[in-house]
């Protein structure tokens, strides 16, 4: 069956978005939607979520719904549209009357395409906006932070329990939840409570390679943070604290030592919470420090860090905070300030009243940001699998596979813990276990206990090494602790192996060397700095003269290009990544001018020719095999199989599998008319000359041709052209 649209589509993402080429399963999500399917995308921060319902907005007849739980929000997507073109707008209580109902005259009369409510405004008294839009043609309702509807998720919101309505007034229009962050649990609840039971849910990685991940002991954490924040003076960046008070007393700290830094929580005023946000967004403040009250929806591309002063509740919570740093791709870093104090307070905050179930699963989850940030082994790989996601080996880019440590035979300590948990009955938590090892003498020791052969066994080490060791024991799947307010140590399936000498456990003995401090070294990129520099202002003043966030103009991922690939002229300016043809209108010829004005001045060429063109990632890409995804299609195409044969096989849409193929038309290992009939090739050739910008959009060329002719025809006679 055809996909359907997708070729138009991939129009949109090029010449409205300036993007290449689709992300993850953007591709797959936008087909089943345009399909009229409901689904769940699960993508990481940064990942492309949005684009995801945007761009079927802009191919389905009528208005597509969008449910966002916060203004700040709601404006930068507004913002982030309109500035491509896209006639965007959102509904909330910062409008005035008269804004509210000119924003409904555009509703009616057809002329918008997507708009942003709170899920409030959509379900409030007497569904009167519900009636209203059962008036009106809607194509699609998205759903944004759909783990908002789960009460055991992190970031619960009553309100979006009564999204479940949606389907029940309005059951043919297709719902698409979208959220960065959902464990097994919360994506049951979410379609079950959305009411879209059969919904296609799709996974992208939730790995953030581009993100360092590092944890520092906690002790003296102010002058620890002081060094981090040396390194990086002029980027942007989100410091986390716990309490109100923290982020006032180390915002005010952060000012004395020189940095533009602004504190943000729900204690202060509305009207300086919303001047200090958009501070930082304008990058007229540098440094954000705030509780979890900031952050959910910023949408600044360039965050360059994000520091955990304190222990995040729940590591969903962690990753969507340290997720909101290199969202434009680029190197950025995560530091964590780690101690068992932390891990102690929260505890005695994690009880829901009323509500046992709950709050086991609250001190569970509790637990495993503890094991976190004791971890010695790759911290990526435990992000990942926390999320039913498998990773192999190390990462390579966490401060735990950048550090060397010493190990010793760790067996016989193992043997003497395993012992002790087995010998006591498997019903007692770690500080026992230890004070039993090391034979003490408290009261808290069960007599019985004491005239057991292993009772004090373990006297010769230290009690800090034990809970280190017993730690490690737990991470390598020795030891597991049970679920509860009051967890207690059990054996595993591989501890009977140890037990009975069937194994070697090595253990951590110290630190050796760091190749790379938790303090996190950057690979500097092959940019030239003052050019980049040079575009950086110009884009800080087209912001403020627009009145609009710098990224918003372009990120910095755009810049980095321009000031690398030294563009020359027009066509060349819209292979940067970022660059569509609206965005070019509006602001691409200045940034071209100042690339000219540079290069003129330096007798430096375009380097275009060194960018390659960016492909979608294929499965066959993930397994050891080098061959590319369009050899692969190269390939299925000469043994015989069909264009739309190699698509259902390959599980990618036919606009991609022609795209692979034309390639080959380019390098003349494909005949042209193996792929266009020859009746054909001279109408095509003929509209190609007539339309004034070939290279560019392929819609007018096919509007002229007709219903009988394909995208992919026309692009195979355009890369015969270019061989």
């Amino acid at each position: 069956m055809k996909v359907p649209d997708l070729e138009q589509a991939s129009e949109i993402l090029k010449h409205r978005f300036g993007y290449d080429s689709f992300r993850m399963n953007q591709e797959a999500v936008i087909s089943c939607v345009l399909s009229g399917r409901d689904c769940v995308v699960l993508m990481p921060t940064g990942g492309g979520k949005s684009l995801c319902y945007q761009i079927p907005a802009l191919i389905l007849d009528g208005l597509t719904v969008v449910i966002s739980p916060l203004i700040a929000l709601m404006k930068d997507q507004v913002d982030a549209l309109r500035s491509n073109g896209v006639e965007a707008a959102f509904l909330n209580s910062t409008q005035t009357a008269a804004e509210q109902v000119e924003i409904f005259r555009s509703i009616r009369s057809g002329s918008l395409k997507l708009l942003y409510v709170a899920p409030e405004r959509l379900l409030q008294s007497e569904d009167k906006f519900i009636e209203f839009l059962r008036g009106i043609n809607v194509s699609l309702f998205a759903v944004d932070e759909a783990h908002c509807i789960s009460s055991w998720g992190h970031d619960f919101r009553p309100e979006y329990i009564q999204l479940g309505r949606l389907k029940t007034n309005f059951p043919q229009i297709p719902v698409i939840a979208l959220t960065a962050t959902a464990d097994k649990l919360v994506r049951k609840d979410i379609v079950e409570r959305l009411e879209i039971r059969y919904a296609e849910v799709f996974r992208s990685s939730f790995n953030r390679p581009n993100i360092f991940y590092a944890i520092e002991p906690k002790q003296n954490s102010y002058n620890k943070l002081l060094d981090f924040l040396e390194e990086r003076k002029g980027e942007s960046g989100i410091v986390y604290c716990l309490s109100r008070a923290s982020v006032d007393s180390l915002a005010d700290d952060l000012q004395a030592e020189g940095y533009a830094a602004l504190p943000y929580h729900a204690g202060l005023d509305k009207a300086v919470r919303d001047r200090h946000q958009t501070a930082f967004l304008n990058d007229d403040a540098k440094i954000i420090v705030a509780t979890i009250a900031f952050g959910m929806g910023i949408d600044k591309s360039n965050v360059r860090f994000v520091v955990h002063m304190d222990l995040p509740k729940n590591i969903e919570s962690y990753y969507q905070e340290t997720g909101r740093a290199g969202r434009d791709g680029l190197q950025s870093n995560s530091l964590l300030f780690f101690s068992w104090g932390d891990v102690q307070k929260l505890r005695s905050f994690a009880a829901v009243d009323g509500n046992p179930q709950q709050t086991e699963i609250m001190l569970r989850k509790l637990d495993q940001m503890a094991t976190y940030g004791d971890l010695k082994t790759c911290r990526r790989k435990f992000l990942l699998e926390y999320f039913s996601e498998d990773f192999a080996g190390r990462c390579g880019h966490c401060d735990n596979c950048t550090t060397k440590f010493e190990y010793f035979d760790g067996t016989v300590v193992a043997q003497k813990a395993l012992s002790a948990v087995y010998r006591t009955g498997q019903r007692f938590g770690m500080k026992y276990i230890i004070d039993f090892l090391r034979g003490s003498q408290a009261k808290s020791i069960r007599e019985e206990h004491k005239q057991l052969k292993t009772y004090g066994i373990g006297g010769d080490i230290p009690r800090d090494d034990w809970f280190d060791h017993i730690k490690e024991l737990i991470d390598l799947g020795l030891l597991k602790k049970s679920d509860g307010e009051y967890p207690v140590l059990q054996l595993t399936d591989a501890s009977m192996d140890i037990l009975r000498g069937n194994g070697k456990v090595e253990l951590v003995r110290s630190k050796v060397t760091e190749t790379k401090t938790g303090l996190v070294e950057r690979e500097s990129p092959p940019y030239i700095q003052e050019l980049f520099e040079i575009l950086r202002r110009l884009r800080a003043n087209l912001a403020k003269s627009g009145n609009t966030p710098p990224y918003v103009v372009f990120a910095d991922t755009s810049l980095i290009e321009m000031a690398t690939y030294l563009p020359q002229n027009e066509t060349e300016i819209k292979r940067v990544s970022g660059v569509g043809d609206l965005k070019f209108e509006k602001y691409g010829r200045a940034f071209l001018v100042e690339v000219q004005r540079y290069c003129a001045s330096h007798s430096l060429n375009s380097r275009i020719h060194l960018k390659r063109r960016t492909r979608s990632k294929s499965p066959e890409k993930r397994g050891k095999s080098k061959v590319s995804t369009h050899h692969t299609s190269f390939s299925m195409f000469r043994n015989g199989m069909s264009i739309s044969d190699i698509a259902a096989e390959r599980n990618l849409g036919v606009s991609t599998i022609e795209g692979h193929l034309a390639r080959f038309v380019e390098s003349g290992e494909i005949h042209l008319d193996e792929l266009v009939p020859v009746e054909k090739i001279t109408a095509i050739q003929q509209a190609i000359q007539e339309c004034d910008n070939p290279e560019g959009w392929l819609s007018p060329i096919k509007e002229m041709l007709g219903e009988d002719y394909t995208y992919g025809e026309i692009r195979a006679v355009l890369a015969a052209k270019n061989s």
